[in-house]
């Protein structure tokens, strides 16, 4: 029987074992899409309790929590951080099997030492030695950046923000790793959202455009693009129900816009022809700056009415949605080709069964201006876990190139969870040592470096372009 989570983790072969050792875990985290906040990363902040940073705003455990009977007094409520830590605890250790399980420990393990088993009984002994490790100078969040080795990141940031943490990082010479915004302009887009009309007078303010047509939306917008572009931003992030095309007329947007500007109401076809609309202009504008396209979809989202109402979005009550028309996808990305051109451009679904179409999808659009220039993206949320990992790798081998694979990326709100990365190296060498032992690929070292270093890190740098050495 193998030891619990040792240094072999996850490898059952000898090929795996040397595939990870040797090259994977030797290359670098570039973490080109996450949710972390920038001004912590500012003013270098230093976390109180292992419950500040584990269980602040992390609702994949809170889901588990809740999936374990535990009251919402001990989860977003008001209980004591020690309370919340202990029901933490006490759920992980049912949790075998899942990715949490093994995040948790991961972190456990890079972060602070610590190669026992969390669960009830041992929670007061990991309560006091991860807080007594939290107050050392190189636990704060940028030593825990540089710790996990770390060389960008890229936070997802609204078209209002200002900036302002950014410039000071950019302006700290005491801080090495690159932080760069990514524009995020799903607010802007959303005109069925209630308070949208809100959203736009905030747009007009810090773009200095009046928004009275959509044509002003798009000078706002272009604006503001300006703006993050000179702030070193060049990857934009979508997300979307579902990738829409319903194509309309200049007039017709025109006048659903202007339908919403006075509280009139507008239909779903109304919806759908705007965001056309909508995503058409930003895919022409990333196309001229040079930037990447992202599109995450697939999610319906805050499904607990009475929750949402009590703590709002993303707190643990969206689900994987069914509805993605391989149509609209295809035909979106034919027309922004006609027009102007697709930027390079990352496709994640939250569906697992999308796999397979959008593996499909993307080989209708490749192009000689950059390798693997439409991606299919690392298995997302719900399927960030072994299998999920190893579907989506398997699949995109399947019927495309995994060595132009650009990989992982982080997606979340924690400082802590970097060591996903390793999760995903480890499951990545797994799969492709197994091939290699059952005789489907050469056991080409050199070549086999050149894919999982391109994989883990040299992909990514090529692919957005980011002013970083290749290892």
């Amino acid at each position: 029987m193998k030891a619990f989570m040792d240094k072999d983790f996850l490898l059952s072969t000898d090929t795996a074992k040397e595939l990870y050792h040797e090259f994977a875990s030797q290359v670098p985290v570039l973490d080109y899409h996450c949710h972390i906040n920038p001004q912590e990363i500012a003013e270098d902040r230093k976390f109180e309790n292992i419950t500040q940073v584990w269980l602040g705003g992390d609702h994949y455990k809170w889901r588990q929590m809740r999936s374990n009977g535990v009251d919402e007094y001990y989860i977003t409520g008001d209980a004591p951080d020690r309370e919340k830590f202990q029901k933490w605890a006490e759920t992980l250790e049912k949790a075998i099997g899942n990715p949490l399980f093994h995040w948790s420990h991961l972190e456990l393990q890079r972060f602070f030492g610590y190669h026992g088993v969390l669960n009830g009984d041992t929670a007061e002994e990991v309560w006091n030695l991860c807080n007594a490790k939290l107050q050392e100078d190189s636990m704060s969040v940028r030593n825990l950046i540089r710790q996990s080795n770390v060389t960008l990141l890229c936070t997802t940031d609204d078209p209002v923000d200002d900036l302002k943490w950014h410039k000071a990082i950019k302006e700290d010479e005491t801080f090495d790793v690159q932080v760069f915004p990514a524009w995020r302009p799903d607010k802007a887009m959303n005109l069925e959202k209630p308070e949208y009309l809100d959203y736009l007078a905030k747009l007009a303010e810090v773009s200095g455009v009046e928004i009275r047509t959509f044509a002003d939306l798009k000078k706002a917008l272009t604006n503001r693009m300006e703006f993050f572009d000179s702030m070193g931003c060049s990857v934009s992030d979508h997300g979307i129900n579902y990738v829409a095309y319903v194509p309309a007329s200049e007039e017709e947007v025109e006048a659903i816009f202007a339908d919403r500007l006075a509280g009139r109401p507008v239909s779903a076809e109304a919806e759908g022809k705007f965001k056309t609309a909508f995503m058409l202009f930003v895919a022409s504008k990333y196309r001229e700056m040079n930037w990447v396209m992202q599109l995450h979809y697939g999610c319906k989202r805050d499904n607990n009415k009475k929750m949402y109402a009590k703590l709002g979005p993303d707190t643990g009550y969206d689900c994987i949605s069914n509805y993605a028309p391989a149509d609209q996808l295809a035909d979106f990305l034919n027309a922004v080709e006609e027009n102007s051109g697709l930027p390079k451009t990352i496709i994640y679904s939250l569906n697992p069964g999308d796999d397979e179409l959008i593996g499909t999808v993307i080989g209708c659009f490749q192009g000689s201006d950059a390798i693997g220039k439409i991606q299919q993206g690392s298995a997302w949320w719900f399927n960030d876990n072994k299998t999920g990992m190893m579907k989506q790798m398997t699949s995109l081998a399947n019927l495309g190139l995994l060595g132009n694979f650009v990989g992982m990326l982080t997606d979340s709100r924690s400082f802590l969870s970097y060591p996903r990365h390793e999760y995903f190296r480890r499951i990545m060498c797994e799969l492709i040592g197994g091939w290699v032992e059952n005789g489907e690929y050469p056991k080409d070292m050199k070549n086999l470096e050149k894919i999982v270093k391109g994989i883990s890190y040299n992909n990514a740098v090529r692919y957005f372009g980011f002013d970083l050495e290749t290892k």
